[in-house]
């Protein structure tokens, strides 16, 4: 291991072998310095006006609005629009099982608190028990059951979470079992096919779906596509149109010493995956009408769906409601400056639907008034789940200063608010909603034609954490969320939805909520 320190901004003194190593991941030099910056000058913390709140940039649907958008994305899909699924699958389900992990490399035998207890008294209701059970019996020639009571906790746990067993540990969430069902069970992955055909099928029957995994996950989960795929057709009588992605290495980003200066090992450059802002590529890639996004760990049994679906519903006709007007101010403002009344029209639309105000929107004149219109609505376009805040974690709504001179609904992280301001920490604390990452996005402008993503990026809204690396503290950059930073320049609409549809799991013992309990 190496560590060296180059003089940046001006003046960058990269070896043959760095411009090899940037070569090779397609980082420009440019970029490189960039990120340097970044990491040794950090990000500035956003000034928030409010909370976004009932009443407050946050739509509460009535029954009535329920009905009307429920209608609205019927005939919408019924007209031929394209409709894809895009759920951010990367990664290993190691986090889920970290308790596990401690108890089995931590000195005690037998489970010494709470989180384990409760795995062990329960671990009958896991969908996964019955291969646990079988590789038990096959490997050591005794049941889960009766290993337990020989006091052999561990090595249950070794047989879920290795190679040696069924290598939970190291495999992606999407190909755990989740859900016990009839003769078998469910992943994640099987459940997101099922849910996608329940409110994401076009007129012709298709289901397009698109699922970003790790590099080294790719066979795995194409190989579990091949085995259920036709089978989910049969018992939703849809057919499926699945892609897969990876974060590209291009988004991947360098990590820092703690004085700003490059890290290395092994005398190269070291890169970090960018973290889930990074995917604000591939979504970038993906064509269709309309694209939701939401979680790989957010979903239920087919008993417990239905409000999933009418909510995923409600979304998708607000969305399309939103764009049909969005694309008729856009047509207009296109051909030159609209009448006054018009204009009046836009201004209000744009201030108390897409909650986007101007201090100075009132001293323009009508041609500066037609291109800040213009600018406003000619972006991409999202609208937002949001559910009341009951303890879990997540990012929250809230009006936000931006650099134009704008207020504009955004989703923040705590760490992009100043801790050390009072009027902040209480604004963040009036917040009533968080962020379950649950969207419907329409990424075509007026005319049909896809917007280039990257473009409305805020880059100041990375995130940098501090990581130890064999030994060293080094600083990880994070680039701009997929729902944060990455979005900052979109029009956004924000609504409420129930909490029955926010249903992650962190943690295994997630999986014995009665949400993922067969009833």
């Amino acid at each position: 291991m190496q560590s060296i320190t180059l003089k940046i901004i001006n003046n960058m003194n990269l070896s043959p072998k760095d411009l090899e190593t940037l070569a090779k991941r397609g980082i420009s030099e440019a970029k490189l310095e960039e990120q340097l910056i970044m990491l040794k000058e950090g990000f500035p913390f956003l000034k928030i006006e409010a909370a976004v709140t009932p009443g407050h940039g946050l739509t509460v649907p009535s029954p009535e609005l329920i009905q009307q958008s429920e209608d609205m994305w019927k005939k919408y899909l019924a007209g031929g629009a394209k409709v894809m699924k895009m759920v951010p699958a990367s990664g290993a389900a190691s986090r889920m099982f970290k308790d596990l992990f401690s108890f089995l490399n931590g000195k005690s035998n037998k489970p010494d608190n709470d989180f384990m207890k409760k795995f062990f008294e329960n671990i009958e209701k896991f969908a996964f028990f019955g291969k646990l059970n079988f590789l038990c019996l096959q490997l050591f020639g005794y049941s889960v059951a009766s290993l337990i009571k020989m006091g052999r906790y561990k090595d249950v746990i070794d047989i879920l979470l290795n190679k040696v067993g069924l290598n939970y540990g190291k495999l992606p969430k999407a190909l755990l079992e989740f859900h016990k069902e009839m003769g078998g069970s469910r992943t994640p992955l099987q459940e997101h096919l099922a849910e996608g055909a329940q409110y994401a099928a076009g007129k012709d029957g298709k289901v397009h779906l698109h699922f970003t995994v790790s590099e080294e996950h790719v066979p795995l989960v194409e190989a579990k596509l091949e085995e259920i795929k036709s089978v989910m057709e049969h018992a939703y009588g849809v057919e499926y149109d699945i892609t897969l992605s990876v974060q590209k290495p291009s988004t991947d980003t360098v990590a820092s010493n703690m004085d700003g200066t490059p890290y290395y090992e092994n005398e190269e450059l070291f890169f970090r995956p960018g973290g889930h802002g990074a995917l604000i590529e591939n979504l970038n890639d993906l064509d269709a009408d309309v694209i939701f996004i939401k979680n790989i760990d957010n979903l239920v049994p087919d008993a417990l769906r239905q409000p999933t679906i009418t909510y995923k519903m409600v979304l998708g006709g607000i969305l399309v409601g939103v764009k049909a007007k969005i694309d008729k101010y856009c047509e207009k403002l296109a051909k030159g400056v609209p009448s006054g009344e018009e204009m009046v029209e836009m201004l209000d639309f744009l201030r108390h639907k897409l909650c986007v105000t101007h201090d100075k929107a009132s001293e323009m004149t009508p041609e500066q008034l037609r291109d800040y219109l213009f600018s406003k609505f000619n972006r991409p376009t999202r609208v937002c789940g949001m559910v009341k805040n009951e303890g879990e974690p997540g990012g929250g709504p809230f009006l936000v200063y931006n650099p134009d001179g704008t207020v504009s609904p955004q989703i923040l992280e705590s760490s992009q608010i100043n801790p050390n301001d009072k009027e902040a920490q209480k604004l963040l604390k009036e917040a009533t909603h968080f962020n379950p990452v649950d969207l419907a996005v329409c990424t075509k402008d007026y005319k049909g034609e896809k917007f280039y993503l990257p473009d409305y990026v805020d880059k100041a809204t990375g995130f940098i954490s501090i990581k130890s690396r064999e030994g060293v503290e080094i600083k990880a950059l994070e680039l701009p969320g997929l729902w944060n930073g990455a979005m900052s320049d979109w029009n956004t609409v924000m609504v409420e939805v129930p909490v029955e549809t926010f249903n992650p799991v962190k943690t295994v013992n997630d999986l014995l909520r009665t949400t993922h309990q067969p009833s």
